[in-house]
């Protein structure tokens, strides 16, 4: 039983809207009564921590009406509706204008009981991840209580309101790129453009017409000006990652846009000011390109005012167990399911991985456990004696459930057909695992 939440029936007809509130209560369900839209609207905004229950004929306002306004106010409380027989081609189509259910009269109590019960559900998901999203948003973008962490920090705070450039040292998918971001939103450049380019996903062919731009007519294929990454990010931060990739020919460039401030774009001689920070990423030793002529030094100067190294996670272990779970909390938000709690077994098993991977395989661990995917490396595979023969019987449930309607194009009756089910069938499964049906809800 969802606690916490509330249920609004709405009925002019006051035998049944007693009597439905009564079976709704004896069900555990905190109910509140109303004969009409009006009595009812002044309860209903878009924090109202539950799901309302409407006639769809009533004297005034109809339950269409209702629906209309709460798209309007509260587009994610569920609104079931409840329809004489002739009425069923309009709940219908309530539904597709974003109803949640309807009930036919004459309804057994169950039928409403149920119909509550998955809304109410439902609302309880969604009022979880917008607590999930504040919290969210009141955390650091740096996570974890390691000495290397804490000092990343301080370096970041000291370091962020100067224009100074700073080089990221770290393995791939150690998170140089969230590093960059915060300095970036925690200096006075804030509200400019912040301008990522990986280094080393650019053909050498194309660098310069990326990073610089071009005119009309420049070269074969060039039909209007473009604007490049140096000059979009102009005012703000461009972050450069891999850059030990950078092509040699291509770094005298840079190193004149970082020393004069001007950059020219491709077929033009007209100089263009370009007021912009650097924040460059590489992997290893930078001084080791140097040494072997593939990379500046004059330019590595310019690049490393300050470095910040973020060391990878198996030198770290007390960071992994604070991100898994601030990962958690964002996949949930992401998918909008719950977040689930990890037990002291899980956590023990993600501080002895190396985690190769660092930081993304981590989060891409996550994302598996939020989802529900079973395998043998991720999170999810954690434990999972902890779940129930339920619980995983309804995942994957779900994840078929969910992949035929994708191949179906969204076309229920298709995929009822396909699974061998029942349409009224599935239509309560998708209802009860919140599945999203995108496509043609013309053949549904």
């Amino acid at each position: 039983m969802t606690t916490g939440l509330q249920v609004i029936f709405i009925e002019d007809d006051e035998l049944v809207r007693r009597a439905s509130v009564q079976t709704l209560q004896l069900a555990g369900f905190d109910v509140t009564g109303h004969g009409s839209v009006e009595s009812a609207a002044r309860a209903i905004d878009a924090s109202f921590p539950g799901v309302i229950v409407s006639d769809i004929r009533l004297p005034g306002a109809s339950g269409l009406d209702l629906l209309a306004q709460c798209r309007e106010r509260a587009p994610e409380v569920p609104v079931i509706l409840v329809t004489g027989h002739g009425d069923i081609s309009m709940a219908v189509q309530a539904m597709r204008d974003g109803a949640y259910d309807f009930i036919e009269k004459p309804f057994a109590s169950e039928r409403l009981i149920e119909a509550v019960r998955r809304a109410l559900e439902r609302r309880a998901l969604v009022l979880e991840n917008q607590a999930l999203r504040r919290e969210l948003a009141g955390q650091s973008r740096i996570i974890g209580r390691s000495p290397a962490i804490e000092q990343v920090r301080r370096l970041i705070a000291n370091v962020a309101p100067t224009d100074a450039s700073v080089l990221i040292n770290g393995d791939t998918g150690a998170g140089k790129e969230l590093i960059a971001r915060s300095l970036h939103e925690m200096s006075p450049r804030r509200d400019k453009p912040f301008i990522a380019v990986n280094c080393g996903a650019l053909p050498e062919q194309m660098f310069e017409s990326e990073m610089f731009g071009y005119e009309a007519g420049a070269f074969t294929g060039a039909q209007k000006r473009r604007i490049g990454k140096l000059e979009h990010a102009s005012g703000g931060t461009l972050f450069l990652d891999e850059i030990e990739s950078m092509p040699l020919s291509l770094q005298v460039k840079l190193l004149r846009v970082l020393q004069d401030g001007v950059l020219e774009r491709l077929g033009s001689n007209q100089p263009v000011r370009a007021n912009l920070r650097v924040v460059a990423a590489a992997k290893g030793d930078m001084n080791e390109h140097v040494a072997d002529g593939t990379f500046r030094r004059d330019l590595l100067y310019r690049l490393n005012v300050v470095t910040i190294t973020l060391p990878p996670l198996n030198e770290r272990r007390e960071d992994i167990v604070p991100l898994f779970e601030h990962f958690l909390l964002d996949a949930a938000v992401r998918y909008e399911r719950p977040a689930p709690l990890i037990t002291d077994r899980q956590r023990a098993d993600l501080m002895q991985r190396d985690w190769p991977g660092n930081v993304r395989e981590l989060r891409n661990a996550a994302d598996r456990m939020v989802l529900g995917i079973l395998d043998d490396g991720g999170a999810a595979s954690l434990d999972i004696s902890t779940q129930s023969l339920k619980e995983r019987t309804e995942q994957f449930e779900r994840a078929v459930i969910a992949e035929a309607l994708e191949h179906c194009g969204g076309a229920v009756a298709v995929a009822a057909d396909r699974l061998q089910l029942g349409k009224a069938t599935l239509y309560e499964k998708i209802k009860r695992y919140g599945i999203v049906v995108k496509g043609d809800s013309s053949e549904r």
